[in-house]
C-alpha cells in the first residue's frame, strides 16, 4: 500500500499538469527520437540510439513516479485542520535556540517544496522534527553538524 500524499489544490494541479505533459508531449517525442536514431544505421555502434533509449527509460520512470504520487494524492481542506499542533499544511514560526533567528515555514508534500517560498517538505529533517509539535514545544532536529533546537513560536493555517 502506498503512502498518502496531501496536496493543496494548486500543488495537485501542478502535479497532474506535469504528468499530462510528459505523457502527451515528451513520450511521443522520445519515441520519435528513437525512430530517428534507428534510421541512422547499425544499432550496435549508434550512440544516438543508445542515448535516446536511455532518455526514454528515464522519462518512463518519471511518469511512473508521478502516476504513483497522483494515485495516492489527497487534497486537504485547510480550514478543517487543527491548529493546536503542527500537521501537513501548517505554517510554523520557529526560533533557533542557538542564534535566535526566527523562520516561518509551511509544511507541504515533497514535490511541492520550495525553500525560496518558505515551503518545506514534511519528509525533510526539519519537517519531520516539527510534525506533532505544539506552540511552546522544542523541536530537536538532527542535522549533519549535530542537533539543532527550535522553539515552536506559532502555528497557523493560511
Amino acid at each position: 500500500m502506498s503512502k498518502v500524499n496531501y496536496y493543496t489544490p494548486e500543488g495537485l494541479k501542478k502535479l497532474k499538469d506535469e504528468l499530462n505533459h510528459l505523457r502527451d508531449v515528451e513520450r511521443p517525442k522520445a519515441s520519435q527520437d528513437i525512430a530517428d536514431a534507428r534510421d541512422k544505421g547499425d544499432l550496435s555502434e549508434n550512440a544516438e540510439y543508445d542515448a535516446a533509449k536511455e532518455a526514454q527509460g528515464m522519462l518512463e520512470m518519471r511518469i511512473s513516479k508521478l502516476e504513483e504520487l497522483a494515485s495516492s494524492a489527497r487534497i486537504i481542506d485547510e480550514s478543517q485542520l487543527d491548529t493546536s499542533k503542527v500537521l501537513v499544511h501548517s505554517t510554523v514560526k520557529i526560533k533557533n535556540q542557538t542564534n535566535g533567528a526566527t523562520m516561518t515555514y509551511k509544511l507541504v508534500a515533497q514535490n511541492e517544496a520550495d525553500i525560496k517560498k518558505g515551503l518545506i517538505s514534511v519528509d525533510s529533517p526539519i519537517g519531520k522534527g516539527l510534525l506533532g509539535k505544539e506552540v511552546g514545544d522544542v523541536a530537536e532536529i538532527q542535522v549533519p553538524s549535530g542537533i539543532m533546537k527550535f522553539d515552536v513560536v506559532s502555528i497557523t493555517r493560511d
